[in-house]
């Protein structure tokens, strides 16, 4: 207990990261003030008994719920999330997004601004479907077309500031900015969704022993999924013997640390945007609507859990690949002097890195899904669904991610300026491990 007064004392102690925390704060208070201000031409008290269910109920625990209080940030960072997947999509498939993904800083610039272009865009056509769909008609004030113009701007509106506000904590605060934004949505949704399953198992649910036997298998998937995001095989690499001066350096042993998941939660948040384009396409397109579709709407079919998985395997690939440069990687070390024992400089290292992290990266992968498709087990076993979103899922994943990125991000800050780090004892992973000289560690 002492120790961890004294940590938090040197977190006040440096300035700027004192001051980055009170900015991530400040920045997340504002964005849930904004999931209570309902929109306008709006009655708030005809939403108040509108429940969401299904995949609009995962979608409105990502906006914090402000989904189903038709609130200006009703449809959070989603949009945002989306337009990044297709950007990304083609910087693989495009050879004019190729090239300016390898411009450096200035063609991230040009593709962070295509991203915003294309938020607008899918931003302008979700908020017309959410007014059109999700506002019973009871509930508007103003009369039609005025209310969904003036809804579908105080919507697209709303989406852009979140994002702005992400951006923001991602420059002026702790961790990923979207990542945070939308745990803080998840957490906001907790309180509520332990006292639906305390209520229902109190009212003739099974009393406290189903519950208590829901919170222990709850402790061991936490411990689970944070052993698979944790997860490290380090790569031994030595180094060759200088001779600098009257004075020998090198010849030591350093180690390279690859990660199981080194996407970390970006291919659930990917898979999850991906899942909701059949919800928008029954909306838009009513004739296209079939059994199948109908069922991708539902995180308790099979058919929504298995597609869910899949998506998540091969995001995972995705983005380890946009991550993690095994080419890179084998010529720093050849440029430092360094190699893996037993395997030839250059080519043949690049080779075995690659392959290292191709085993690595599947079963972690389908340890991934497998955590991911949990809440429809639960749900399955009579957990209320509301909690079951936290019982596994996309939802565990996120908190445990985001939390353990932005304790790494903290202990940096603290190791830089020679303070102990706040896992002493039990290290955030990338503490122990030595990286190669010269290659940025946070990228894996």
């Amino acid at each position: 207990m002492k120790k961890l007064i004294t940590t938090l004392t040197n977190i006040w102690k440096i300035e700027d990261l004192r001051n980055r925390i009170i900015n991530t704060l400040l920045f997340l208070l504002i964005y849930r003030v904004g999931c209570h201000v309902v929109l306008p031409g709006v009655n708030p008290d005809a939403l108040v008994t509108q429940q969401k269910e299904g995949l609009l109920g995962i979608l409105n625990m990502f906006s914090g719920g402000s989904f189903s209080r038709s609130a200006i940030f009703a449809l959070g960072v989603m949009p945002y999330i989306s337009a990044s997947i297709v950007v990304q999509l083609l910087g693989i498939a495009v050879p004019a997004f190729q090239k300016m993904q390898k411009e450096g800083e200035s063609g991230r610039k040009k593709m962070n601004q295509i991203t915003r272009y294309l938020t607008l865009a899918i931003t302008i056509v979700q908020a017309i479907a959410y007014v059109k769909t999700q506002i019973e008609p009871g509930a508007k004030t103003i009369a039609d077309p005025m209310f969904t113009i003036l809804s579908a701007l105080v919507l697209t509106a709303g989406t852009l500031f979140v994002m702005w506000l992400g951006e923001k904590i991602t420059d002026k605060g702790i961790g990923n900015g979207v990542s945070l934004i939308i745990m803080a949505g998840i957490i906001a949704q907790l309180p509520a969704g332990i006292a639906q399953e305390w209520a229902s198992r109190m009212s003739g649910g099974g009393g406290i022993i189903p519950l208590l036997i829901e919170g222990i298998a709850l402790f061991f998937v936490v411990i689970f999924t944070i052993l698979i995001v944790q997860g490290v095989r380090k790569i031994p690499v030595q180094y060759a013997k200088k001779i600098v001066g009257n004075k020998q350096v090198g010849g030591v042993r350093q180690y390279i640390p690859l990660k199981v998941n080194a996407a970390g939660v970006m291919p659930i948040i990917f898979a999850q945007a991906i899942m909701f384009l059949p919800m928008s396409l029954g909306q838009f397109f009513p004739t296209l609507q079939s059994d199948f579709l109908t069922a991708l709407t539902d995180f308790t079919s099979i058919e929504y859990n298995v597609t869910f998985a899949i998506l998540i395997i091969a995001f995972t690939f995705f983005y380890t690949a946009i991550m993690v440069n095994p080419q890179q990687m084998s010529e720093d070390m050849k440029k430092n002097g360094g190699f893996v024992p037993g395997i030839k400089p250059g080519y043949d290292t690049n080779l075995f890195i690659d392959n290292v992290i191709s085993r690595i990266t599947f079963p972690g992968a389908i340890f991934i899904a497998i955590i991911a498709i949990l809440p429809s087990i639960a749900s399955a076993a009579g957990v209320n669904n509301q909690f079951a979103h936290f019982y596994g899922g996309t939802s565990l994943l996120i908190l445990v991610g985001v939390v353990l990125d932005t304790l790494q991000q903290i202990e940096s800050h603290l190791l830089m300026r020679h303070y102990d780090g706040l896992m002493k004892t039990g290290r955030v992973k990338g503490r122990s491990a030595v990286g190669v000289e010269g290659y940025d560690k946070s990228a894996i």
